[in-house]
C-alpha cells in the first residue's frame, strides 16, 4: 500500500471523526486480524453509542492516554494483561448516570472521560465502561486498536480519549478484513488500517525523532559530521557531509547495524565492506549521508543473529535460520528514514543499495528514488553462500554472485 494512499485515507477518516462519525480500523493479519468501530470521545452522542453497540456488537471500551488515566486515578484491572497486552483498567461509570448501561448513560460517561476538568471523584467503580491505557508512542510502539484510537484523537487535535468496539458478524464470529470492507461500504464508513496510521505518522509526525547532538567527525574515510537522534528508545545516527536540509537527490546509504561485520570485520557477510565503501563514496562526492539504524540481523537483534549463525553452521541459510527462530526472513522497516527525510525537506534520493525492498519501502512512504547506486563487493569464500541467498531469496541486485 502506498503511503500517499495511506495519507489520503487517514485524512478522510480524521475528517469524519471530527464530524462525530464512526470509522472502522483494521489491524494486521499477523495480529488479531480484526476491526473495531472507532469514535472520538469529544464528539460522542447517545446515537453513535447506540449504533456502535447495535452494529459492532463487541465490548465497548474507551482508550485513553496515560496522562488522562493518571489524572483520573484509573488503576489496572489486574496485574496481568490479555494475550495481546491490552491494558484494561477497572471499569467505570460517571456519577451523573443512572444504571450506567444505556446508550445515553454510556455516552455520558465517555464524554465525561474526555473533559479536561474531570476528576477521579466524578466516577464510580466498577461500571459499564472499560477504559484502556494506550502506550505513549501509539502504534509506533504497539499495533493495537487502543493505540490507533488515541493516535487518531491526537491527530484530530481532540482530547486523547476515544471509544471503540470490536466488529462481530451476525453469526457471532469476528469480522475479518473482507467482512469489514463490506460493512464499511454498506454503512458508508471510512475503513483504514493500523498500518495506514503508522505510515501517516512516518510522513506527517514531526515529533518521532528527537535530535540529541551534531558533532564534528574526522575519520579515515573522510571528514564528516555525526548527528544523533533518538527514536523511542533506539538511536538513529546520521553520518553526513555537506548540507542536508532542502537537498534534493541526496546521495544516501541506509545501513543496518552489524556488530560482527562493522566492528569485528567478519567475513560471513558483506556489511562491514558496504559500510566502508559507502563512506568512501560519500566522501568522494563531497555531499551525502549514511543513516545507521539499530536493526541488527535484519531486525532480530544481535543475540538472535548469533543463534541464527549457529543454525547456519548446521546447514541452514540465513533466511531459513531466521524463520526457524520464529522471525520473518527480514523484519527491517525504513519508515523512520522517510520521517527524517521529510523533516529535512528531502523528497528525493540517490540510494546506495542492492536491495529492492529498501527502494520499495521508501517509495511507498513518499520518497522519490532518482537513482539506485550499486553497492556491490567481491564475494569471499565465507560469504558466498550468504550473498547467493541474498540474490535468489531477497532478489538483491548482485552481478558478482551466480
Amino acid at each position: 500500500m502506498s503511503n500517499n494512499n495511506s495519507v489520503s485515507k487517514v485524512e478522510a477518516a480524521l475528517n469524519d471523526l471530527k464530524k462525530g462519525k464512526l470509522i472502522i480500523v483494521a489491524d494486521s493479519p499477523d495480529r488479531e486480524s480484526e476491526g473495531d468501530m472507532v469514535g472520538l470521545a469529544d464528539f460522542v452522542t447517545p446515537e453513535s453509542v447506540n449504533y456502535m453497540i447495535k452494529n459492532a456488537r463487541g465490548l465497548l471500551c474507551v482508550p485513553m492516554s496515560k496522562e488522562v488515566a493518571h489524572r483520573l486515578d484509573f488503576k489496572p484491572m489486574t496485574n496481568e494483561h490479555d494475550a495481546f497486552g491490552t491494558a484494561f483498567t477497572i471499569s467505570t461509570d460517571a456519577k451523573t448516570t443512572t444504571t450506567g448501561i444505556s446508550a445515553f448513560d454510556r455516552a455520558d460517561t465517555i464524554k465525561k472521560l474526555s473533559m479536561t476538568d474531570s476528576q477521579a471523584a466524578d466516577f464510580y467503580h466498577p461500571g459499564h465502561i472499560f477504559p484502556l491505557i494506550a502506550k505513549n508512542n501509539g502504534v509506533m510502539e504497539r499495533g493495537g486498536h487502543t493505540e490507533a484510537a488515541v493516535d487518531l484523537a491526537r491527530l484530530a487535535q481532540a482530547s486523547p480519549v476515544a471509544y471503540i468496539c470490536e466488529v462481530v458478524k451476525d453469526n457471532g464470529r469476528m469480522a475479518r478484513l473482507n467482512d469489514l470492507q463490506k460493512i464499511a461500504k454498506a454503512d458508508d464508513m471510512e475503513l483504514i488500517t493500523i498500518a495506514d496510521i503508522k505510515n501517516y505518522r512516518y510522513q506527517k509526525d514531526n515529533f518521532l525523532l528527537q535530535k540529541v547532538s551534531d558533532v564534528d567527525l574526522p575519520t579515515k574515510y573522510g571528514h564528516f559530521r555525526l548527528a544523533a537522534y533518538q527514536y523511542q528508545e533506539k538511536p538513529v545516527l546520521v553520518i553526513y557531509q555537506g548540507k542536508l536540509k532542502n537537498t534534493q537527490s541526496l546521495l544516501l546509504r541506509i545501513h543496518s547495524e552489524c556488530f560482527t561485520g562493522d566492528i569485528l570485520g567478519s567475513k560471513r557477510c558483506d556489511c562491514g565492506e558496504q559500510l566502508e565503501k559507502s563512506l568512501q563514496i560519500i566522501n568522494e562526492s563531497g555531499q551525502g549521508a549514511l543513516i545507521y539504524l539499530d536493526q541488527e540481523g535484519r531486525g532480530i537483534g544481535l543475540l538472535n543473529k548469533l543463534k541464527a549463525y549457529q543454525l547456519q553452521d548446521q546447514g541452514l541459510d540465513t533466511v531459513e535460520a531466521n524463520v526457524e527462530l520464529g522471525f520473518a526472513a527480514d523484519q527491517r522497516e525504513y519508515g523512520i528514514v522517510a520521517n527524517f527525510l521529510q523533516q529535512e525537506n528531502i523528497s528525493s534520493v540517490r540510494l546506495l543499495t542492492n536491495n529492492p525492498d529498501k527502494l520499495q519501502q521508501l517509495e511507498d512512504l513518499g520518497i522519490k528514488i532518482d537513482q539506485r547506486v550499486p553497492l556491490e563487493v567481491v564475494p569471499n569464500e565465507n560469504d558466498r553462500k550468504y550473498l547467493q541467498t541474498k540474490k535468489h531469496k531477497f532478489n538483491h541486485l548482485l552481478n558478482e554472485v551466480e
